[in-house]
């Protein structure tokens, strides 16, 4: 009987080992970045080494909220919406000095923050892209020129309720929201290149 039992057990862990693991994810516009813009980029600039090519390193969001100042709750909530627009945890950044003319003391929650890297940071891009920016109320394009001279873009939105992650409907107050794109491109002309290759409507 003990036999028996040890010889299902065996059978069951081989069947188990045998049964394929799924797929990694791998986000779409990381797969489209390696077929397609790597090589457009390449001809483009003329690279000799692939190591050369730029590409997007990381994300930052950050959402400033004044009015944290009089209601902390204003912040915990800001960074619970910042947490669905990003898919990971925000972090509640603080005030580094007290400036009593704004009331301000050091160490009180004004805003929050995430990074975001990898799959996480072309996901965000991909729906920045095709939902959140066309949804704003007269977009006319991004400004070409919002580069910092080492190849990050920076941009802002007025609302942070165009990301299809927030509910109109539990929605009590409408913050700002600061996106920074940071490339390992060494220009900003390349930079330029490796957003417009990623979707991003500059304007001419």
């Amino acid at each position: 009987m003990a036999d028996t039992q040890a010889n299902e057990d065996k059978k069951a862990g081989k069947a188990k080992a045998a049964k394929p693991a799924g797929a990694p994810y791998v986000a779409r516009l990381k797969t489209r970045y390696e077929q397609e813009i790597r090589g457009a980029l390449t001809k483009q600039f003329e690279y000799k080494n692939p190591m050369q090519v730029p590409g997007i390193t990381k994300v930052v969001l950050n959402m400033g909220i004044g009015e944290g100042v009089a209601d902390r709750k204003k912040v915990e909530n800001a960074a619970a919406d910042l947490s669905l627009i990003a898919g990971q945890k925000a972090v509640i950044t603080r005030a580094r000095k007290s400036i009593a003319n704004y009331k301000l003391r050091d160490g009180q929650a004004i805003g929050c923050m995430v990074t975001l890297r990898k799959s996480r940071m072309y996901d965000f891009i991909d729906r920045l892209v095709t939902i959140a920016l066309p949804r704003i109320r007269d977009f006319r394009g991004l400004n070409p020129r919002s580069f910092d001279g080492r190849g990050n873009y920076s941009l802002g939105i007025r609302e942070h309720i165009v990301f299809p992650e927030i509910d109109f409907d539990k929605v009590t107050d409408s913050w700002g929201l600061d996106i920074t794109v940071c490339t390992s491109a060494p220009t900003d002309d390349e930079a330029r290149a490796l957003l417009a290759a990623f979707n991003f409507p500059f304007r001419q």
